[in-house]
């Protein structure tokens, strides 16, 4: 067997996959260019490192399951002029994770509190963090047949693990007495243990409209708050400005 054969075996067993893509390369030009051995094989490791990380954030997005992919590049800041930009963009390091604050988006329809909150954890996925996005009707619902089927306490783990829960239309769509108290139990599990992003189109003030219960209510909303980032997202709808600049 030829050491071309015997090198290609090795790298495979040792799952190097972009070393042996690109090892012949790197090769001849080493060759022609008289590298030192210790700069050939730096050359080729940090292929691997550049290629596996970058696998690495694909594969946290795609665990993710956004509904769509958004970025900060794409959002039009101008569109909201209170909107702190600088405040954001420091939110998009993902330090906030390290400290389980939250970041809420307040506001009416259409000014792009989704885009950002995707944007965001866009970044953390980036950044190395794990992240699960959810509409608050669909946790809601999930919760409700984890209760059923004896397996709350699966789900919650699973809730746990995220080091990011993107909880989105937090007041959207009304939500039965069953599933505001269960969406409750899990928010208030995650409080000083893991990060959250809320979006809602409903200020604190009306958050009883979805959790039934003004004591629960005010509890809840003392936690999430208590440590957070709350951005008013309050302006003419981001959506129809962007079909009336595409018509």
């Amino acid at each position: 067997m030829s050491t071309t054969m015997l090198l290609d075996e090795a790298l495979k067993r040792l799952r190097l996959p972009t070393i042996k893509k690109l090892y012949k390369e790197v090769v001849k030009d080493a060759t022609e260019r008289q590298v030192p051995y210790e700069e050939f094989l730096l050359a080729l490791f940090e292929q691997e490192v550049v290629n596996r990380d970058a696998n690495q954030i694909a594969l946290r997005i795609k665990k993710a399951k956004f509904p769509m992919m958004k970025t900060l590049e794409d959002y039009d800041f101008t569109a909201i002029p209170s909107l702190n930009k600088q405040k954001v963009l420091q939110l998009s390091r993902s330090e906030y994770l390290q400290s389980a604050e939250n970041i809420f988006f307040i506001g009416s329809s259409g000014t792009g509190k989704t885009h950002l909150s995707i944007s965001l954890g866009t970044e953390a996925c980036k950044n190395g963090y794990s992240v699960q996005f959810w509409t608050a009707a669909k946790i809601c619902n999930e919760l409700i047949e984890a209760q059923t089927e004896k397996r709350l306490l699966q789900l919650e783990r699973q809730w746990m693990k995220a080091d990011l829960i993107i909880l989105d239309e937090v007041g959207f769509v009304p939500l039965s007495q069953t599933g505001a108290q269960l969406l409750f139990q899990f928010c208030s599990t995650r409080y000083e243990k893991g990060s959250m992003i809320i979006t809602s189109n409903l200020d604190f003030s009306s958050w009883n409209q979805v959790f039934k219960d003004e004591q629960m209510t005010a509890a809840l909303v003392d936690r999430l708050t208590h440590r957070s980032h709350i951005f008013a997202m309050n302006g003419e709808s981001y959506r129809f400005k962007q079909s009336m600049q595409r018509a």
